[in-house]
């Protein structure tokens, strides 16, 4: 029987996520793709969809995580600040899953009922 505890973190700011796995994923996906466009391609998401999220993102933080590149080649990237937050949020998802594998997730586990 599979039994598997799944921590999430998510940073609101007011009402809104300001950080948390989907916009991990997507800030991954542009500092792979350098485009908004083609990292929520890549996530299965529409562009509009995208840039919600990084709009958000934006105005979240002391400065942005992403800017855009205008001029020859037009695009995105992440800022300094950008790549430091997908950092500590990655390194937070690793905490997270240790603690998923801990003493009081197993005992938690141990109380669930048995799978038919």
């Amino acid at each position: 029987m599979t039994r598997k505890l799944k921590l999430k973190a998510q940073l609101y700011l007011g009402e809104e996520i300001a950080i948390g796995p989907g916009k991990a994923d997507l800030l991954d996906a542009i500092a792979e793709t350098g485009s908004i466009s083609a990292a929520a391609r890549k996530l299965g998401m529409s562009y509009r969809r995208g840039w919600l999220l990084v709009d958000v993102m934006n105005r979240s933080w002391k400065e942005p995580l992403v800017e855009t590149v205008v001029g020859g080649r037009s695009g995105a990237r992440l800022t300094d600040l950008g790549r430091q937050v997908l950092a500590h949020y990655r390194a937070l998802e690793t905490e997270l899953a240790a603690l998923g594998e801990g003493a009081a997730a197993a005992r938690l586990q141990a109380l669930l009922a048995k799978e038919d």
